[in-house]
């Protein structure tokens, strides 16, 4: 695994804080009982972020007709619903939650074109909420595969994520299971598939990014 390249910013400030943390419980604080374990939780709290943003060497399992996870997390619905926003047609969506410990790096889930590309500013609903999927700030990307078939999915912010990185821009040609981008923190991505597509996952099941196949279209 190696450290994801747009948070390098992010992993050196909290080393820093904790650095600073640690100097200063330890400077300051008498009791034994306080400091040591204050000390050691910031020194997890680094090392788990670092792990946090680190993106994971995977076989990818997806292709043009399989769609394979864009991160890790829990499949939290399934449900046949309405886009109204681009593909404006009935679809299957499938959302997957990332809690706080969940790898966050994001991934290309079919192989094809990018046809859309759009951010939205949006609302902090918990991620796990229905109404973050409309309303909370998140990125919206369709995928063209080879063969016309449209696959969207959307990365959301969740009541803590603050930044969404994402890659796709309009007549990129991708691959499904390279890095797309990252979300920082607990967030939550949506899957809008074609109804007729075959599901392979259902309501509770943990997925893995890159070598989970999610449907096959």
């Amino acid at each position: 695994m190696k450290l994801d390249k747009n948070t390098y910013g992010t992993v050196v400030l909290i080393y820093v804080l904790s650095a600073v943390g640690i100097f200063l419980s330890l400077r300051f604080i008498p009791q034994w009982w306080i400091k040591w374990p204050l000390s050691l939780f910031l020194l997890w709290l680094s090392g788990w972020q670092t792990y946090f943003h680190m993106v994971p060497d995977r076989k990818p399992v997806g292709s043009d007709h399989l769609v394979s996870a864009v991160s890790d997390g829990k499949i939290v619905r399934v449900e046949e619903v309405f886009d109204p926003v681009y593909l404006k047609r009935n679809v299957l969506m499938i959302s997957v939650y990332m809690d706080f410990w969940d790898l966050h790096a994001n991934f290309w889930p079919v192989t094809g074109t990018v046809s859309f590309a759009e951010y939205f500013p949006g609302r902090h609903f918990l991620a796990f909420k229905p109404k973050a999927s409309e309303e909370n700030e998140h990125s919206c990307t369709v995928i063209r595969t080879p063969e016309g078939k449209e696959v969207l999915f959307k990365q959301l912010a969740g009541s803590v994520a603050r930044r969404i990185v994402c890659y796709a821009r309009t007549g990129l040609e991708v691959r499904a299971g390279e890095q797309c981008g990252i979300i920082k923190f607990g967030s939550r991505i949506d899957y809008y598939l074609p109804c007729d597509a075959r599901v392979r996952v259902k309501v509770g099941d943990l997925v893995k990014a890159v070598s989970t196949i999610i449907a096959e279209i």
